[in-house]
């Protein structure tokens, strides 16, 4: 009975990977990759589709769209189009270092919670103390112990995903610790651990896929709103939320001021939520 259920994990693991890509082949998939990879690769390559400093100051605040300044410039006569490009490159980077973090914590403590039942309450216990706080309250907790940058929203949004990667991974190990394949293997002499290891957390880890995606989106805009805040990455880098907060002041004069990074952070936050519905679907056949 073992060997077959050795036997049968490569080929659910090809059957899992078919899923995935026949998710992500779908139009919402697609449109979603597209979304996202557009603008990534926009960030990366800021340096070379514009010269012009983000940070540099020129005598012409709130112009419009011209050969020079694509996107117009900011109050301050900065180049919006070199702002918003090395933006989502700064919110890119942060929410990328950040969500990985937060599931490897996450899966940590569900990890934890498999090896005995009061490890179980204890990490429970953490996961309702994170939930409990807002992410404005997190936000402003973490920001006033370390003051506003880039280190205190990279551990709000860590902070942020744990419970849904910890709880997550935890509901999969306790469905797949019942199923008839671990029960073969413990008979067959595995130890617990490995049972856990080998065959258990591989097949509870298929939510974990889609939980990144929706991770991701929701980083992007909890960086979002803190540097709208004035709560996260120190001007005068740049990044999506703080440019947005900067047009606040001139919606009804310059609107296009705001709508350049309102539209790449919705594109961003759509991107990924399309992604991890795509995930979900494919998951599910």
């Amino acid at each position: 009975m073992t060997a077959i259920t050795a036997d049968r994990a490569p080929a659910t693991g090809v059957r899992r990977r078919n899923r995935y890509l026949a998710g992500l082949l779908t139009g919402r998939g697609l449109t979603g990759v597209a979304l996202v990879g557009t603008l990534a690769l926009a960030g990366l390559l800021a340096p070379l589709l514009t010269d012009l400093d983000p940070n540099a100051q020129g005598p012409l605040a709130l112009a419009g769209p011209s050969a020079e300044h694509p996107f117009g410039t900011d109050d301050m006569g900065r180049d919006l189009f070199s702002r918003v490009l090395h933006g989502i490159a700064t919110d890119l980077s942060i929410t990328l270092t950040a969500v990985p973090v937060g599931a490897l914590l996450g899966c940590s403590f569900a990890l934890l919670a498999a090896s005995s039942r009061w490890a179980d309450l204890g990490v429970q216990r953490v996961f309702d103390l994170l939930l409990a706080f807002p992410g404005i309250i997190l936000a402003l907790a973490v920001t006033a112990v370390l003051g506003p940058g880039r280190w205190p929203v990279l551990i709000v949004i860590a902070l942020a995903e744990i419970p849904g990667f910890g709880r997550q991974l935890r509901a999969g190990i306790l469905v797949q610790r019942e199923r008839e394949y671990a029960l073969a293997a413990r008979v067959g002499g595995a130890s617990r651990l490995r049972v856990l290891l080998r065959h258990v957390v591989p097949n509870a880890a298929d939510p974990l896929i889609v939980q990144t995606a929706v991770a991701l989106s929701v980083g992007v805009f909890i960086e979002g709103a803190m540097s709208f805040l004035g709560l996260g990455v120190r001007p005068p880098e740049p990044t999506l939320g703080s440019i947005l907060s900067q047009s606040v002041a001139y919606l009804s004069t310059n609107p296009s001021f705001a709508a350049v990074p309102l539209a790449a952070t919705t594109a961003l936050v759509l991107g990924f939520t399309l992604i991890a519905e795509a995930l979900n679907r494919g998951i599910r056949r």
